[in-house]
């Protein structure tokens, strides 16, 4: 006997639409924002007031941060392909992973040990302890162009502030910084992947589809890319300064 599936997200029959049980042309076209519409959509539900901020200011922090891999890569796409729009926003989010942008997945999963923890000072320091002996990054750490901070953290801490969720999970991240710098001897600053990712702990969006949140806001940066590509291309010079950047060694000279 096959199985058979169920979905819950849409339906329809030859006068209508129903998304998430909402009538698409009576109810949601006209009648809400496009973020509340992608948090019903993904999420099932309507979003609180606090719930849309969030996800708003999120979607806006992201979308954009200049000439990024995901949006040199994009470029590069359209210049070999300008047939393909979609394969070149798609060759840019590829690039959406644990390094760049999707750290907001890598995050989360610490704020809940040390809230989870009987003594959150010591599961704080416990982290850094335990990722300094495998030599490795603390994922929410750092950003290589914003000194001494990354501006967009508190900003978005602001909302939040604003919205009343600056809750446990915020603080978590707080004080796991404050062991960072404690063991590093210097400052680090929370970036805004972090400061997202406690943000939407605080308001309940589950850690397996963070990222998805932070893939939509991309698409926005990369189309916004590929359209000043189409009247102002950069592809050729990108790919001409990356000839000049990357030397070749002959094999055969050692």
């Amino acid at each position: 006997m096959a199985r058979t599936g169920t979905t819950s997200i849409c339906t329809y029959n030859e006068q209508q639409i129903f998304v998430r049980g909402s009538d698409l042309c009576e109810e949601l076209i006209g009648k809400v924002s496009l973020i509340e519409y992608l948090y019903l959509h993904i999420m099932g539900t309507a979003p609180t007031q606090a719930q849309r901020a969030i996800v708003e200011a999120a979607i806006v922090t992201m979308a954009e941060h200049g000439m990024t891999q995901s949006a040199i890569v994009s470029r590069l796409t359209y210049l070999g392909a300008p047939e393909s729009l979609q394969g070149a926003v798609a060759a840019g989010i590829l690039g959406v992973g644990d390094q760049f942008v999707g750290t907001v997945e890598l995050v989360a999963p610490l704020l809940e040990e040390i809230v989870a923890a009987d003594d959150q000072d010591k599961a704080a320091e416990a982290i850094v302890e335990r990722y300094r002996a495998d030599r490795a990054l603390i994922p929410g750490f750092g950003q290589p162009h914003h000194k001494p901070d990354d501006p967009r953290t508190p900003a978005l801490f602001a909302v939040g502030e604003r919205e009343g969720v600056s809750g446990k999970y915020v603080a978590a991240l707080k004080l796991l910084g404050r062991h960072v710098d404690a063991a590093m001897g210097r400052h680090f600053t929370i970036n805004a992947p972090a400061g997202i990712s406690a943000l939407f702990l605080e308001i309940g969006i589950p850690i397996r589809i963070m990222r998805g949140f932070i893939i939509i806001s991309r698409c926005i940066g990369l189309v916004g890319h590929l359209a000043e590509e189409q009247v102002n291309p950069s592809g050729r010079a990108i790919w001409d300064a990356a000839a000049h950047a990357v030397a070749f060694v002959d094999p055969q000279a050692a």
